[in-house]
């Protein structure tokens, strides 16, 4: 028997539904070597995820991938819940864009995925295997060992350094890690019906709270509508699939159920779950494969997408000697609470729409609609700021005390207004953050208050310097305030940044590569906080100061080919 094909990568991604193709995408963006390894070499031609919040853009943004993915998006779709008589108590019309992005917006998770995929065409050294399906894999203190098996039952051993486990919610890579999934399953089933016709004049997405079926209803683009009905105790699961009960669940929605063009039809098990690690030596699980929540806050994959923002930075971070493996347990630490945030408020809507008792479902309408009437719930409700933003208290962040302030930024997403640039154009503030770390400074240059040492150990990281002053502060259009450093000045062009920056206590801030606050300073202190930010990473080997990007090497086969 012929040895097995040998690859070698810095990292092997498994899984490449959104999550998966998000990290490689993103580990292109810094220039390490990856595998992305999926056993379908086909995207699966129906809508799953349906909501995408500004959070997602934000990280999509990260890649250049935003705007193709609002191409094929509906925007600031309002989310309407209705009470047991049909009427309307809850019009959620988020109108908030702080972090430069519409926060409830309606896509179709096939044309994303083609999108992220076409997007890592741009990176040479990231290789798809498709139709390669994970065997088993182990792994020891220096790398994880990957047996896959090709589309023609051909065997390939994958040498990694790390593994990003992507492969979803019945994840092998966590059941060969032995990883408990903790939560429940819940006990009603719902069944989801598709059609590309619409037609219906009802764009929004309406939690339909009837006590007699609790039902949901989603508009989507290009004409396709979503209906998910819960299915009551006694009723089989498969039968409900046929046509003419289909037909009968749609009876009273729609003007002819027998006219639509039903693309899909399907039972589902919801779950509230949460794996107890979401790291286990060299191996992260993001997305499904780490958590699983009902679909009712649309939550489920915007989740996973900030999963793999946070963990492709720091990964990148260890394989190019930015930072001490140890960072990687801060993935855990970070993201694991959020997502159990993320269920709750999953299971909380669920609770909401699923009432099938009349006294209970007219109680609850009652109580929802008289708490709306006071303007501070109202908007609390309308503006979405029930949703759990992440906040790390530790992990890669520098508090300067304990208990940490409930109004610091550290630990939060930095705001994202539109800046000016020297030449006058208006871009979102992340176009000049660059792809790596930032030091800002707001009136402030932050190179002027360097030492050399502090200054040495930011370029050896790959630091980029950006200085915000307010609007028209310099002479005239021509004549802008520029810097006399490495600095690039922009304006702050509607004093966001301006009052963002005011309510902290210090006017420089380090901004990681996922657009997190890592840390704060007044210019008297930069020097202390950067030798404790230093400590924080620990790098093991320091890339040239001029090389942000150091080379890769290529992956080589066992033969010594390049692959």
């Amino acid at each position: 028997m012929s040895e097995p094909a040998e690859i070698r990568t810095e990292v092997a991604v498994v899984g490449a539904g959104p999550c998966g193709a998000t990290v490689a995408n993103y580990l292109g963006l810094y220039g390490v070597q990856a595998l992305l390894i999926d056993r379908s070499t086909e995207i699966i031609d129906y809508p799953r995820a349906v909501g995408m919040d500004d959070e997602c853009l934000r990280s999509f943004q990260g890649i250049g991938l935003a705007e193709e993915m609002l191409a094929d998006a509906v925007r600031n779709v309002p989310l309407k819940m209705f009470g047991a008589d049909g009427r309307c108590f809850a019009d959620i019309r988020p109108t908030t864009n702080e972090y430069g992005w519409p926060r409830r917006n309606i896509f179709m998770q096939q044309l994303a995925e083609a999108t992220l995929r076409a997007g890592l065409e741009r990176y040479p050294q990231i290789r798809p295997m498709l139709g390669h399906e994970l065997v088993r894999l182990e792994q020891d203190g220096t790398e994880v060992r990957l047996d896959v098996r090709g589309p023609a039952g051909e065997k390939v051993l994958v040498r990694a350094q790390y593994v990003v486990a992507a492969d979803g919610g019945r994840s092998t890579i966590r059941t060969h890690l032995g990883i408990p999934l903790v939560g429940d399953t819940h006990p009603r089933k719902w069944v989801v019906i598709e059609c590309d016709n619409d037609p219906l004049d009802a764009p929004y997405t309406g939690l339909h709270c009837d006590p007699k079926r609790p039902y949901v209803c989603v508009d989507l683009p290009y004409d396709y509508r979503r209906w998910e009905f819960m299915l009551f105790p006694g009723e089989d699961a498969e039968a409900m699939l046929q046509p003419e009960k289909v037909h009968e669940l749609l009876a009273g929605h729609v003007p002819d159920p027998t006219a639509l063009n039903i693309v899909r039809a399907r039972v589902y098990t919801h779950h509230s779950r949460v794996a107890a690690r979401f790291l286990e030596g060299r191996i992260c699980l993001v997305g499904d494969a780490a958590h699983l929540m009902p679909p009712w806050a649309g939550q489920g994959m915007n989740t996973g997408i900030r999963d793999a923002t946070n963990v492709a930075w720091k990964l990148a971070a260890v394989v190019t000697g930015r930072a001490h493996p140890r960072i990687l347990s801060t993935y855990d630490t970070e993201r694991r609470e959020h997502a159990k945030a993320m269920v709750g408020l999953s299971d909380t809507l669920g609770r909401v729409l699923s009432s099938t008792s009349t006294w209970a479902a007219r109680t609850r309408d009652v109580l929802l609609r008289g708490l709306t009437v006071a303007p501070q719930v109202r908007d609390w409700l309308l503006e979405m700021r029930f949703k759990p933003m992440p906040r790390y208290t530790e992990g890669v962040v520098l508090h300067s005390r304990r208990p940490v302030a409930k109004d610091s930024a550290v630990g939060r997403m930095i705001v994202q207004p539109n800046v000016e640039t020297a030449d006058g154009r208006s871009v979102p503030l992340d176009d000049m953050l660059g792809e790596w770390f930032t030091l800002v400074g707001y009136g402030t240059d932050p190179l002027v208050h360097l030492d050399p040492e502090s200054r040495a150990f930011w370029d050896r990281i790959g630091t980029r310097y950006v200085t915000i002053v307010e609007s028209r502060s310099g002479r005239s259009r021509a004549e802008r305030l520029r810097s006399g450093t490495d600095s690039v000045v922009v304006e702050d062009l509607d004093g966001a940044l301006r009052k963002w920056f005011a309510a902290q206590s210090g006017t420089v801030a380090v901004i990681r590569p996922d657009r997190y606050v890592a840390a704060m300073a007044d210019t008297a202190e930069l020097a202390g906080m950067s030798g404790d930010f230093e400590r924080l990473l620990s790098p093991r080997r320091q890339p040239d100061a001029h090389d942000e990007k150091p080379p890769r090497p290529a992956a080589v086969l066992a033969d010594g080919g390049a692959s």
